[in-house]
Order: structure tokens, then C-alpha cells, then sequence
């Protein structure tokens, strides 16, 4: 398809030789990049009549932009209504007024005056103008112009979005984030000053905000209904959470990112037990908080392995947790990562009630809601395998639930399948806070003993030899 190059025509007065010059050079450049400039220089003759070609140039339907090129002689016998301009101006000061969209007259600065002041007609003072008078700004200045002839703005309104999903339901409850993770995200994304500032705002909005989700018993409704129903609530602020941490491991993660993330786990950790000024409380209660804070350990792990960050990991793995919930009901302030794995019994029972038959429904749910996460359930899985191992390491517990969907898995992980090169597995080796490979055969030789207990669902277990691709570590360079 042929594209039509949009004519233009320049208004402009023959103040001086050099401002002459200056209108030829501005139109040979606007030729160049693709503009059918019509001006009296090339288009009108000997014996034409000039002011039936102004005014045509003007009233001519066929060019869609006409540039007035104001210096001071022009906007004077504008102003004055004299001369071949005198003319135009009448014809362009009603188009102006008449002319619905606005989009076909703009004016072009060449010079200011000796105090800076733009020279401009009377009636166009009002309206935005193009500055050209600057040779610092002229190259930016002459694309805002480009992108006006072409009707290509740099700054395009995106699209209406879809309506929030909170504001379907008059009873269901919002995190409030949505404004403060944009703010964070872009930070982020852009590099900005403020980005770590944008990113507390967010964190503290989120856990902050938290607390409208406490869940109420009620005689009328079970109560792991209610338990379930809220974990599907928080399920879009769980995936605004990850796609933060996404956003961060792909464009820019600072210093500070992760220690952030390190003290928002801790204020979450308050949310699954009882708060202080709490006397009376069932450990279910808090299910939903429980599940959450496990939830999205296993999906800022997966995303962090997946992006190589494992430095960052470490540091999440290796730096205790202090909670002052815990300091108040147990006498101990600090835990390590196994503190975001708890029971959830109001999952088991419902498990039995409804006859699921399910070999872990909290780790079914987690499943299904990695379908519209921004982290595949395979990388979940990874991140799970990697804190069994680790904790194994440390002599610390951590059951992987997710992983009774890996014992019929043969091939390794991603991770450990390219720590085949002992250089990568040297790397990835800090996650699991090991020397070397070696610390790896006295793990596999104690299990092959029966001295570990592989955790397993059923008659189901997996196999950690299969999944780390033990056979090959560190085989090849």
C-alpha cells in the first residue's frame, strides 16, 4: 500500500534575506523526511496571483497542516492586517476560530525577542506553539513537529482498562495497593531515585492493609468455606506482589530490594498467630494468612531462581527472621524461612468433609492459582525442592508439599540440570549453603542408608537423586 506524504503549506513574511533562508532550509528538511511542503518560493510564479494561491493554500482541503512561521515582522502585519500576510491572516484567524479539531494550524518560532518573549499574533496567543529558535532544543523541537504533521504524538492515551474485580461485589474487600504498585513498579522498571522509597510504600500499604482480611467465624457459613473464599480474595494482591519482585529481577534490583522483601516476610509472620492484644483464638483462625505467607516465599524463591539471583537468595535463606508475635507468646524473637511453613488445618478437614480424596489440597490450590500467576508451577516446585535441601543441609525441617506432584518425575530441575557444569554449580551452590559437590554424596549416601526420610504422600515420594539429576553435577566444565 502506497503511503501518501501529507502536504503542507508555510506562512511565513519575507522579513530579512536570512529569514528567507532559514523557511527554505526548514521546508527542504521537512521534504526530506517525507512531507509535500507547498510554498510560494516553489509553487507560485510569474503571472500568478498571490493572494488566490494564499488563500487557497489556507482553504484547500487536500493540505491537512498549515505552519505559521512567526518572527517579529511577521506577528507585526498580522496583527496589522498588512501585506500578502495581512491577508492570510484573516483567512487563518477564522479557520482558527472555526475549525472544530484544532489540528491543521500551528505556529513556528524562529527567534524571541531580547527578553525571550515568543513573537506571536494576537490571535494565537492562546494556543501552543513549536519552538525552533534554539539550537540546543531544535533537533527535539523539529520531531514534536514531524509527529504533528504525521499525527504520531509521543504521548498517546492507552486504551480504557477493565473494570477493578473488587467493584463487582459490594462484599468483597480491596488491598488498596493498585496506585502505590504502579508508582513502585515504574521506579523500578525506569531506574528512578525513589525507587526503594516507592517500594516501601507499596510494602507497607500491602501488610499494612492485610489486616481487613482477618477472617470472622460465623454459625451459619463452614468455616474452611470461609478459609478458601479469602485465599481466592488475596489472590490478585499475590500476584501483584510477585510481578513487583518479576519486575525487579528482570530490570533492576537494588541493594536495598531484598532487604525490603527480607522485613516485609517478618511483618507477615505477625499475621499468622495471634496479635498480642488477642486472649481468645483458635489456631485456624489465621489459616488464610498462613497460606498466603507461604504462598508467595515459594513464588519470590521461584522468581529469584529463575532470574539467577542466587546471592539474593542467600540472603533471604541465611538472615533470621524476628517476630514479635513470637517473642510475645513463645519467648523467642527470631526463626529462620522455616517459620513461613505451617500447618493449615482447616485445608485437612475440609479435605475429609468433602471426601476430596486430594494427597494435599494446599498444594492443589497452589497449583491452580500458578495457571494465572506470573511464575510457572514447575519453578514453584524448583523453589520448594531447593529449601527441602537447604534446611536438610542445615539440619533445619521443611516439607515441600508441593513436591507430591513430583514423584513420578525422572528428569532434574532446571537449576540442577545446568549444574551438569561444575563453573554453574559452584554459582548456585550458595542457595543451598553447601562447599561443593561433595556435601551433596554424603546427603544422597545418607538416604541411599535410610538416615534421611524423604518426605512422601501416600505410597507416593520423590526421588531427590532424580530431581537434582545427581549423576551429573558438576560433570563437565
Amino acid at each position: 500500500m502506497e503511503i501518501v506524504a501529507p502536504k503542507l503549506f508555510i506562512s511565513y513574511s519575507w522579513s530579512t534575506p536570512e529569514h528567507e533562508q532559514w523557511v527554505l532550509d526548514l521546508a527542504t528538511e521537512l521534504v526530506e523526511s517525507g512531507v509535500d511542503v507547498k510554498l510560494d518560493k516553489w509553487d507560485l510564479r510569474e503571472g500568478h496571483d498571490s493572494v488566490a494561491f494564499m488563500e487557497q493554500m489556507v482553504t484547500d482541503s487536500t493540505i491537512k497542516k498549515v505552519l505559521i512561521v512567526s518572527d517579529r515582522v511577521y506577528a507585526e502585519k498580522a496583527d496589522g492586517r498588512n501585506g500578502g500576510v495581512g491577508v492570510e491572516t484573516q483567512i487563518i484567524s477564522r479557520k482558527i476560530y472555526e475549525n472544530q479539531s484544532q489540528d491543521k494550524f500551528v505556529a513556528i518560532l524562529p527567534c524571541r525577542d531580547e527578553n525571550g518573549k515568543a513573537y506571536l499574533p494576537t490571535y494565537y496567543n492562546s494556543r501552543i506553539y513549536i519552538d525552533l529558535s534554539d539550537a540546543d532544543r531544535y533537533s527535539g523541537e523539529f520531531e514534536k513537529l514531524l509527529r504533528w504533521i504525521f499525527d504520531k504524538p509521543l504521548f498517546v492515551k492507552p486504551d480504557i482498562g477493565k473494570r477493578p474485580s473488587f467493584l463487582e461485589s459490594n462484599d468483597s474487600v480491596s488491598l488498596g495497593t493498585a496506585t502505590s504498585f504502579k508508582r513502585a513498579s515504574d521506579a523500578i522498571r525506569n531506574g528512578r531515585i525513589h525507587a526503594d522509597g516507592a517500594l516501601d510504600e507499596y510494602l507497607t500499604v500491602f501488610t499494612e492493609n492485610l489486616e481487613r482480611f482477618r477472617i470472622e467465624s460465623s454459625s451459619s457459613i463452614e468455616f474452611d468455606d470461609k478459609v478458601v473464599e479469602n485465599i481466592s480474595e488475596l489472590n490478585e494482591a499475590k500476584n501483584e506482589l510477585l510481578g513487583l519482585v518479576l519486575i525487579a529481577s528482570q530490570y533492576h534490583m537494588s541493594e536495598g530490594f531484598i532487604h525490603r522483601i527480607h522485613r516485609f516476610f517478618e511483618r507477615l509472620i505477625d499475621y499468622t498467630d495471634a496479635p498480642p492484644t488477642v486472649g481468645s483464638y483458635r489456631s485456624v483462625d489465621f489459616d488464610n494468612y498462613r497460606f498466603l505467607l507461604h504462598e508467595i516465599f515459594l513464588g519470590v524463591i521461584a522468581i529469584l531462581c529463575k532470574h539467577e539471583k542466587f546471592l539474593e537468595i542467600n540472603l533471604l535463606l541465611e538472615t533470621p527472621y524476628y517476630s514479635s508475635n513470637r517473642s510475645h507468646r513463645y519467648g523467642g524473637a527470631v526463626g529462620t524461612f522455616r517459620l513461613f511453613l505451617n500447618s493449615i488445618e482447616s485445608l485437612d478437614y475440609r479435605n475429609k468433609r468433602l471426601g476430596l480424596g486430594k494427597a494435599s489440597l494446599r498444594a492443589e490450590m497452589i497449583k491452580d492459582r500458578s495457571k494465572h500467576s506470573c511464575i510457572d508451577f514447575t519453578s514453584i516446585m524448583q523453589a520448594d525442592f531447593i529449601l527441602y535441601l537447604r534446611a536438610e543441609f542445615q539440619k533445619d525441617g521443611w516439607w515441600p508439599i508441593t513436591l507430591v506432584y513430583a514423584g513420578h518425575q525422572y528428569s532434574p530441575f532446571e537449576l540442577f540440570a545446568r549444574s551438569s557444569s561444575k563453573k554453574y554449580f559452584d554459582r548456585m551452590k550458595v542457595i543451598l549453603s553447601v562447599s561443593d559437590k561433595r556435601d551433596i554424596d554424603a546427603f544422597i549416601d545418607d538416604v541411599d542408608k535410610g538416615g534421611r526420610r524423604i518426605p512422601s504422600s501416600g505410597w507416593d515420594r520423590f526421588s531427590p537423586k532424580n530431581l537434582m539429576g545427581y549423576d551429573d553435577l558438576c560433570t563437565r566444565p
